[in-house]
């Protein structure tokens, strides 16, 4: 049925997607196990950045798991249920404080396309193939996931996917903005270990304030918290970091951030 496969590898937390006979396809307990998982990272201080990956070459995330729609969607209640789970999944790596990442290998459709999606950054390899098939299976998207797709692709853009359903490649990932960096599969392991590196030796409460700003200044301007933001910038100033920084900028050496 599939399952979430958790690591830490360091500094950073690893979840990956794997399902690997339906091609990564996200049953409904692995929905229900992502919030979970992030959380998790979250609250870990030895975590700096989590990276969402899927099992094998073949795929990130094909999308939900196509085989449980009628047991776990068959009335109103089920249907109700599901989406919940679906969207709090999608909602995670938005709440994450941390940076979240997504590593892109072969086929990133549906729900996967909506996971990497609501990232902060996305990297894929230059096999990899991506589609959004709701107007294919008769599904209604709702609105909160169209204003992240709109954040992330743009109206024409994501207009085209979700009007067309079409298979679209690495190529037109990149020109969309959705991906930052396409890579040859065998590179894309040791690129993004090496972005990951830098992201880590960096100073956690100033990755927090940037992401928490960015959330933000992304909802409407009557709903955004910017005393929050305002109290992240704070913490940063008024950080040991703060201090380790100058310092170390002074002496000509690697700072050592701790997170506080």
């Amino acid at each position: 049925m599939g399952e979430l496969i958790i690591r830490r590898d360091g500094p950073v937390g690893r979840v990956v997607f794997s399902n690997p006979a339906k091609y990564n396809a996200m049953s409904y307990d692995m929905w229900m196990a992502l919030p979970i998982a992030l959380k998790e990272f979250d609250a870990d201080s030895s975590i700096r950045l989590v990276v969402l990956e899927g099992d094998g070459s073949k795929a990130f995330v094909s999308g939900a798991d196509i085989s449980q729609f009628e047991s776990r969607r068959g009335d109103a209640d089920g249907q109700a249920s599901y989406n919940r789970a679906v969207e709090d999944a999608y909602l995670s790596p938005i709440a994450c404080s941390k940076p979240v990442v997504a590593k892109i290998r072969g086929i990133c459709m549906g729900g996967g396309l909506g996971l990497a999606a609501a990232c902060d950054l996305r990297f894929c390899s230059d096999d990899a193939r991506f589609r959004m098939p709701a107007a294919r299976l008769g599904l209604g998207y709702n609105s909160i996931g169209v204003r992240r797709f709109l954040d992330v692709f743009g109206l024409q853009n994501t207009l085209d996917i979700f009007y067309t359903a079409r298979i679209f490649g690495s190529a037109d990932a990149l020109k969309m903005g959705f991906v930052s960096r396409v890579e040859t599969p065998a590179a894309l392991d040791s690129v993004v270990d090496e972005w990951c590196a830098m992201v880590a030796a960096n100073a956690p409460l100033t990755l927090k304030a940037l992401k928490l700003t960015v959330n933000e200044l992304g909802r409407d301007a009557a709903e955004r918290d910017m005393a929050a933001v305002n109290a992240a910038l704070a913490r940063c100033y008024a950080s040991d970091d703060y201090r380790e920084g100058a310092a170390a900028f002074m002496e000509k050496r690697p700072p050592v951030f701790r997170g506080a």
